[in-house]
């Protein structure tokens, strides 16, 4: 994988200090990306909705500081001292691709508009926003990046942060990993969907319902981890990647059915590779299941095509084509927020992607 066209070439010298502000969204994987190798590169590819109401702000202050680069870092204005040997490492894996940060420390302003490690890829929108921060930065140096070459750098210095917000970038249908047959896919960086998608797939809503809002039972990296020696980790790498030839000709068709059995299985399929693993770990809550068993018994009497997945945790998200909402929300707001903390959910829906915000305010 030549990686060359990241590194940056441009002048020594740049602004002595200032901020620049993001907003990234999460996103939410229809075909799961579980297992890494590398420098964070997926043993599998991967297809995302990208959110609009789940997203991260992040105001990076930069400041010269003579090569030490030091970082402080605060949640909702408040000082985040455990954050900051995540983001200094995450730092220190760009370097290598923007050489200029070495001569600026950095006070990293964030706030998710969600809860934090409840399995809502905050670690996506934090990551995504910082590396848009960082892409920044680098153009105030060369301001000569096109667009492309701008979102596509961002998405792949965000992949050294965490892997899934090489998704939360752009918006829509984002691909990361490469895949034979998809146009410009890549594991160094996600890209839009290249394929046909029907109409239907593009204001796609999406209730999140929040079961357990306390920290995940086991983080990310260490369930990726777990996928080194896993008896079955072979076959679930081939399973992700015809699953997403299957889903092309959905996509296309705007076959609801078929994306109803894919999006589900591929989410059952995560929980299995975690319940078989050693140790194993059960991330579902009594209300996980509750919510899964009236969903389809729901969809099975209405016939309106709505279907869940899950992350690594026991949230679940609830996805439905805007044509059904009417009848799917009023369900939702009467049968599941009994399964939910203090009847906690967000109401989300397929959005635009990352965006650039005005000023240096948080």
């Amino acid at each position: 994988m030549d990686m060359k066209e990241f590194v940056y070439q441009g002048p020594d010298t740049g602004p002595e200090q200032g901020a620049v502000h993001w907003e990234a969204p999460s996103n939410i994987a229809l075909v799961k990306y579980w297992g890494k190798h590398g420098n964070q590169l997926p043993m599998n590819p991967s297809l995302s909705f990208t959110l609009d109401a789940c997203h991260t702000r992040t105001r990076l202050e930069f400041f010269q500081s003579g090569g030490s680069m030091p970082v402080e870092v605060l949640l909702d204005g408040q000082p985040a001292p455990s954050f900051e040997p995540k983001i200094r490492q995450f730092l220190e894996r760009a370097l290598p691709f923007q050489p200029f940060l070495k001569g600026y420390g950095f006070r990293v302003h964030t706030h998710n508009s969600f809860p934090h490690s409840s399995g809502i890829a905050s670690s996506a929108s934090g990551m995504a926003a910082l590396a848009l921060c960082l892409m920044d930065l680098e153009r105030l140096f060369a301001p000569g990046l096109s667009a492309g070459q701008f979102r596509r750098k961002a998405s792949f210095l965000a992949r050294l942060g965490s892997g899934s917000a090489a998704r939360s970038v752009d918006g829509g249908l984002v691909l990361w990993g490469t895949h034979p047959g998809l146009e410009g896919s890549s594991d160094a960086y996600g890209v839009p969907y290249p394929e046909k998608v029907h109409p239907v797939f593009q204001d796609y809503h999406d209730t999140i319902l929040l079961v357990d809002k306390g920290e995940k039972a086991v983080s990310s990296t260490v369930g990726h981890g777990l996928m080194d020696g896993h008896p079955f980790a072979g076959a679930r790498f081939e399973q992700a990647r015809q699953n997403l030839d299957r889903l092309g000709p959905v996509l296309a068709a705007g076959d609801l059915d078929g994306f109803v059995d894919l999006v589900e299985s591929e989410a059952l399929t995560l929980h299995a590779m975690m319940l078989s693993s050693s140790p194993s770990f059960i991330l579902m809550k009594p209300g996980t299941l509750a919510i899964l068993e009236k969903l389809r018994a729901f969809r099975k009497t209405s016939g309106h095509p709505v279907c869940f997945t899950l992350d690594a945790g026991a949230n679940v998200h609830v996805l439905y084509p805007a044509a059904s909402r009417e009848a799917v929300y009023p369900f939702i707001q009467e049968a599941l927020l009994e399964h939910c903390h203090q009847g906690h959910h967000i109401c989300d829906r397929v959005g635009r992607g990352a965006r650039r915000l005005a000023g240096a305010g948080s």
